[in-house]
């Protein structure tokens, strides 16, 4: 009669034996190392985090912390573009190792992702054009308004918390289809992070930004929920580059003003 609890034992043993194994050949990061190349998923159009500039250069706050993360890897640097609503299913499919992208780590998306510690925190705004009677946020958020936002982004839910009262209408293409439809009067407010906003701000002098900020988003990498292994090394990494003052160097110049604007 003991034998089978010994059996069961050994089964399980196995079992856990078998699935650690596995993992630990599955260890995306030696893949990469292995391969040389580092495939990350980005937005196509998504200033100031991933864009093509007016030099037809894509650069951007992802963009410049990747090509740094390969460079210190050691590999070469596979950009793949994707709109918002395609990063995600790039990285679960195995298309890319991870998405480098000002996306939050809602409770929906870490079901099916596992994010990094945010490298940086970002408020929310909406801005429309000067000649709209708002002034403070709230004041675009009553019925009768039109508020344009991402399509499948956090802000989406957001606006659905906040500004209840108003038309939603979400738009493929990133933020800079967003301010176009406010430039073009299809929305009368849009809703982005301060950063983006601050480069509309530039491209259009006719809009402002509203008054107040009605959330402070974290934002994250993410790659698959099994790889442990290259999200505690992305994790170590911003923790090295904040040190040396890499990331607030990049984060002062992409992400806190419109000073990127005028060189790209």
């Amino acid at each position: 009669m003991m034998r089978i609890p010994k059996l069961l034992g050994l089964g399980i043993f196995a079992f856990g034996l078998m699935a650690f194994t596995q993992a630990a050949a599955s260890d995306v990061l030696k893949d990469i190392v292995k391969r040389g190349q580092l495939r990350v998923a980005v937005q196509t159009q998504g200033p100031p985090v991933s864009f093509i500039d007016k030099h037809d250069k894509r650069t951007g706050f992802a963009i410049e912390v990747v090509k740094m993360m390969a460079k210190d890897m050691g590999v070469e640097l596979k950009l793949l573009d994707y709109e918002w609503k395609g990063l995600i299913p790039a990285v679960n499919s195995g298309k890319a190792d991870f998405l480098a992208a000002d996306m939050t780590p809602n409770a929906k998306r870490t079901l099916v992702l596992s994010f990094t510690e945010p490298y940086l925190y970002s408020d929310v705004v909406l801005y429309s054009k000067k000649s709209q009677p708002f002034k403070k946020w709230q004041d675009a958020c009553k019925k009768g308004v039109a508020v344009g936002v991402v399509q499948g982004s956090s802000n989406v839910g957001l606006l659905k918390k906040i500004c209840s009262a108003a038309t939603i209408k979400e738009f493929a293409g990133g933020g800079a289809a967003v301010a176009q439809a406010v430039a073009a009067d299809r929305v009368d407010a849009g809703i982005n992070d301060q950063a983006s906003a601050a480069g509309y701000m530039v491209e259009y002098t006719d809009f402002h930004v509203l008054e107040g900020a009605p959330k402070r988003w974290p934002l994250s990498f993410a790659t698959r929920p099994d790889e442990t292994h290259l999200l505690r090394w992305m994790d170590n990494y911003f923790m090295l580059i904040r040190n040396d003052g890499r990331l607030e160097q990049l984060a002062d110049y992409w992400m806190r003003g419109p000073t990127w604007k005028k060189d790209h």
